[in-house]
């Protein structure tokens, strides 16, 4: 069965579904034996379909969550590139709340499997979900239907160039952003553009558009809103904004929790001093690093940097902030291996963690350098301070 079209189709017939159910929780080891029990009583091609999904579907556990992993159809590119859904669900609550009356419709372009549409329509906004792929299609219009929202989700296969979105309250693009070679830096190299992208987004009262994190910042347009978001303190992506009450900002929102550090781009502070490093060792969160507001948390703490290259703000009060993890400083050492190994030693720290910045060292190579025994614990940071290479310990706070 070489059609993917038709071996997607001959997934969802009742053998198909029923072969999914059978495999839901094989192992990768036990695929072999397992596929050639199976085709015994079915064809070889819906077999190898069915498998292949079912790993699709446990790698998705982690961005869908087990319950709609189990029920929705991926491809691998889908898989890698969807969002995750505590990310798209941030996003979808955020349109749906724009302008006086909210949100209510919105042309996704660029739709892939369907994981922004599905939460733009659990938020209650009615969605042209558009993709130019037919099995990118085929599997979001399935998807669809698997989690009963078919009639809030209609799925068009176009290109998206070709869309009127002027029906739509808003609109939202999620360029592709990986080619044959892997990851697609140049903004103008997505597929569609970056400044087509803009411009069409110009054109329409509200929109979004999902762009990497490590976007330059010259490319973000002077109206736009920038907003990068992070999940758990990993950064996931950024998004640009259209049609906001913060227009010309920039935004760090912290997922789960969802607090959002923002300021207009006029009005941001400038780097702070460098100053000693002080009791306590601020680590603001990839978001806010990404966005440019370390010195808005830095004044929230009263701190300043240890180094100007270096996004780690001292200061020697304790200031409890959502915006960066606290520490407490118990040494400064310059960096030496074994002055750290007899420190270590001599007080029993057995579970170490080391975080580094600004350091060619490897974590884990330091970690076998030193031989961390006892049942204490610490964190080291490799950094530098005013320019030079130091060991910086503590403990969280």
């Amino acid at each position: 069965m070489n059609d993917p079209l038709a071996s997607f189709a001959a997934l969802r017939t009742d053998e198909g579904r029923a072969l999914l159910a059978s495999v839901r929780d094989v192992e990768p080891s036990q695929e072999l034996a397992v596929a050639t029990r199976l085709r015994r009583d079915h064809p070889a091609g819906l077999v190898s379909a069915a498998l292949a999904q079912a790993r699709l579907r446990q790698r998705a556990v982690v961005k869908f969550g087990a319950a709609d992993a189990a029920r929705m159809f991926f491809t691998p590119g889908g898989v890698e590139q969807s969002t995750r859904t505590s990310v798209a669900t941030h996003r979808a609550r955020r349109l749906r709340g724009l302008g006086t009356d909210g949100v209510r419709s919105v042309a996704d372009l660029c739709c892939g499997v369907g994981g922004d549409a599905i939460a733009f329509a659990r938020a209650g906004i009615s969605v042209l979900a558009v993709d130019r792929d037919p099995l990118t299609c085929a599997v979001a219009r399935a998807n669809a239907e698997a989690l009963g929202l078919a009639d809030l989700i209609e799925v068009r296969e176009a290109d998206v160039t070709d869309v009127d979105t002027t029906p739509y309250d808003a609109v939202f693009v999620d360029p592709a952003r990986r080619g044959g070679r892997g990851r697609i830096f140049d903004p103008e190299a997505y597929s569609p553009p970056l400044s087509w992208a803009v411009e069409t987004a110009r054109k329409a009262p509200r929109a979004a558009l999902k762009i990497a994190p490590g976007i330059p910042h010259d490319v973000v347009p002077e109206e736009a809103e920038a907003e990068w978001i992070s999940d758990g303190g990993d950064v996931k992506e950024a998004v640009l904004w259209f049609g906001t009450d913060t227009p010309a900002a920039h935004r760090a929102t912290l997922l789960p929790g969802g607090d959002s550090l923002v300021s207009a781009r006029a009005a941001m502070l400038p780097d702070p001093a460098v100053r000693p490093v002080g009791r306590y060792l601020y680590e603001p969160d990839g978001a806010v690093i990404r966005a440019h507001l370390v010195a808005e948390v830095a004044a929230r703490v009263g701190g300043g940097l240890i180094d100007e290259t270096i996004a780690y703000v001292t200061s020697d009060t304790a200031v409890s902030t959502p915006y960066a993890t606290a520490y407490e400083i118990t040494d400064q050492l310059p960096f030496n291996v074994k002055r750290l190994k007899a420190l270590l030693r001599e007080r029993e720290v057995g579970i170490l963690t080391v975080k580094k910045r600004g350091s060619a060292v490897e974590p884990e190579e330091l970690r076998r350098k030193v031989k961390p025994r006892g049942a204490g614990s610490a964190t080291v940071f490799l950094t530098r301070v005013a320019g030079a290479p130091t060991m910086l310990v503590g403990h969280p706070r």
